[in-house]
């Protein structure tokens, strides 16, 4: 099973950028987008309903802003939004898929924000989907966490930490809930299959040529549940895909 996660920063605007290419060319079974920017209806035709594939969309309230998306090759059991508190639900943050005992989510945490503007909000959604999601595996379902967490975890995730200990995204504060998250038993796939290997991130700012010259940071995810652990086969982040301030990142597993 491929699955493939991107925050795309607009459907609208990265249709006009060879998206659709990409996506048929990716032959992934699940593919998770973050930071849609549109309501359902705005979705350009041939994403809104690609042949072949299921999608399912969860938009903000505020129009061209957050809202995160779903495409499976497979039809879903069960599709579910949100985490019950309107303050994340209203912008549109969290869209799971059931495939019989496993779930697919795709999420995009809040973004802390400038002198930590947001941060109290962001600890509180990283509390409430942890709970979520280690709720579902009490009951014995497997879960895959895909997604913009807007947090490099460890100095390794980011190009420049000593720069950047108050900066939203490595704020200590987010760091510990994200130290909390994995505490819960969660996986992160990609730095359990690449521990210590630096130089290797998902998020580039569009100043300073930051993209060019790798200055980049590790804040996009997908993370499994312990019971899925053994099972991960490949794990990759492809920082040639161009089109986005993000990449995509993916997972094979057994």
């Amino acid at each position: 099973m491929k699955i493939v996660t991107w925050n795309v920063n607009g459907i609208r605007a990265i249709a006009k950028k060879g998206f659709l290419d990409w996506f048929l060319r990716e032959k992934a079974d699940v593919v998770c987008l973050q930071e849609i920017k549109a309501m359902a209806d705005q979705v350009p035709e041939e994403l809104r309903e690609p042949k072949g594939w299921h999608a399912h969309f969860y938009p903000a309230r505020k129009p061209g802003y957050s809202g995160v998306a779903l495409y499976s090759r497979e039809k879903p059991d069960e599709v579910w939004r949100g985490l019950g508190d309107p303050r994340f639900d209203d912008e549109g943050r969290v869209l799971g898929a059931r495939f019989g005992g496993l779930h697919v989510v795709s999420a995009y945490f809040p973004n802390s924000q400038d002198e930590g503007k947001r941060l109290g909000l962001k600890i509180d959604f990283c509390g409430d989907i942890t709970r979520k999601l280690s709720g579902l595996v009490k009951k014995k379902q497997d879960l895959v966490l895909c997604g913009d967490y807007n947090i490099a975890h460890e100095a390794i995730d980011l190009a420049r930490p000593d720069d950047n200990h108050e900066s939203p995204g490595f704020f200590p504060q987010e760091r510990q809930a994200m130290t909390e998250f994995l505490a819960a038993g969660f996986v992160d796939s990609f730095r359990e299959q690449h521990p210590g290997k630096g130089g290797l991130y998902s998020w580039w700012s569009y100043r300073a040529a930051a993209r060019e010259r790798n200055v980049g940071w590790r804040i996009d995810y997908t993370c499994v549940s312990p019971s899925l652990r053994s099972r991960v086969k490949k794990t990759w982040i492809e920082a040639d895909v161009m089109g986005s301030d993000h990449c995509p990142v993916g997972m094979e597993m057994k």
